[in-house]
């Protein structure tokens, strides 16, 4: 059996500790008190619920780290110290329709000596099909105790490739739609699951070649840019540069594809 820090085994201690209530919720979808909090964009009780245990199990562990939380947002801890990077519910559009495919996610962010953010340590965890996806800087990538690796492949037209699409009040239709005509005559095919999280974690585990979307929260992709990258991929913004945080883009796939995506979705936004 694999080992892992005390940190991994917080994080999912907090992920699993959440997930029997949304189980729950999720079976009684249709019973759900709900909230409009901005377009296209529901918050449920279920995700409310969600981030106040993982919000309580990780202070509790950590009482003096700060916390970046999707519906909380920033709350403060020592500025010296590390800060988890929580989403409690990925997927809630998903959830409040009976579509079982959805997360939470569950990230440290520490400082690099020079003082840039990076991730250290990520957890995605799927409650309906108990999958844990977990990685840690320099240690890989993993689902549950199997190591895991991007795909092999190395032909854009066996490729799956997973995205997200613009939708009421999110993200740019015009640019979606040039790269979408660059990559979808060249690819096998392409999928909108509608939960990023989920998307990078299924890069990293090899289920879908490639990925791509922009506007999205540094909750959405914290715990997949460490997954993916320690799986032995590559994320870049849509012109191959590491402005990802900058920029809200994200383009993330095994070296040989990455390459080959990179190329598509460049020349289309020339």
């Amino acid at each position: 059996m694999v080992s892992h820090s005390g940190l991994i085994t917080v994080m999912e201690r907090a992920a699993r500790k959440a997930a029997p209530r949304l189980r729950r919720d999720f079976g009684e979808v249709e019973n759900l008190q709900v909230s409009k909090k901005g377009p296209a964009d529901f918050v449920s009780m279920a995700d409310k619920r969600a981030e106040e245990t993982i919000i309580d199990e990780l202070r509790y562990a950590r009482p003096d780290w700060g916390l970046l939380v999707e519906e909380a947002g920033e709350i403060e801890g020592d500025p010296d110290k590390p800060r988890w990077i929580v989403d409690p519910l990925d997927g809630t559009s998903n959830f409040l329709h009976g579509i079982p495919h959805f997360a939470i996610s569950i990230s440290v962010e520490d400082k690099k000596p020079n003082g840039d953010p990076e991730i250290t340590h990520a957890l995605t965890y799927q409650p309906i099909t108990d999958e844990s996806f977990w990685a840690e800087k320099g240690r890989g990538a993993w689902l549950q105790d199997q190591r895991l690796r991007v795909s092999a492949r190395r032909n854009l037209d066996e490729a799956l490739i997973g995205t997200g699409m613009p939708h009421w009040g999110r993200g740019d239709v015009a640019k979606w739609s040039r790269i979408y005509g660059a990559i979808g005559p060249e690819v096998s095919a392409i999928r909108r699951f509608g939960a990023a999280t989920l998307d990078f974690a299924w890069v990293a585990a090899g289920r879908l070649d490639g990925f791509w979307e922009d506007d999205l929260d540094l909750w959405d992709v914290s715990a997949g840019l460490l997954l993916v990258r320690e799986a032995g991929g590559f994320i870049t913004d849509y012109r191959g540069q590491d402005r990802m945080r900058q920029k809200r883009e994200y383009l993330a796939a095994s070296g040989e594809l990455h390459s080959k995506l990179h190329k598509l979705v460049a020349g289309a936004l020339r």
